[in-house]
């Protein structure tokens, strides 16, 4: 390469001038060497550790069904309604306290469900679920 004034020659430079290139990687290893120990600092937190024992033994679901007749069963036994009252009363004095599953007969009159349901808030349960099915 020549640095010539009278140099007529129209040629192409066919050399990278690797000058600009190294000043730019200087600069950008720069900046990496002062950014990393920031972004490597980390704050020490003395974390809870957790246990997979179980405390408790886990509470027994409750089924209750009522039937086109408006006939309630609590599990497969038939029971009536002051039965159920005083059954539900006991199974919510329990600690945990058992979940309730209501299934409904598609064909019952909402009045007896709605009755199962009063019966498990006055005793006190405070899980209640429905069971239901895909169409």
């Amino acid at each position: 390469m020549s640095f010539e004034a009278n140099d007529d020659s129209d040629e192409v430079m066919s050399e990278i001038n690797m000058t600009p290139l190294v000043d730019v990687m200087l600069v950008l290893l720069v900046i990496f060497i002062i950014t990393l120990p920031v972004i490597q600092h980390a704050v020490k937190v003395d974390l809870p550790s957790a246990s997979s024992v179980r405390s408790s033994p886990p509470p027994h679901n409750l089924q209750l069904s009522v039937d086109a007749q408006g006939q309630y069963f609590l599990g497969k036994q038939a029971i009536s309604a002051d039965a159920l009252q005083l059954r539900l009363k006991d199974e919510a004095s329990k600690d945990p306290q058992p979940q309730l599953f209501i299934r409904g007969d598609k064909r019952v009159p909402y009045e007896f469900v709605a009755q199962a349901m009063s019966s498990a808030q006055r005793a006190g349960l405070q899980r209640i679920g429905f069971v239901t099915t895909q169409p």
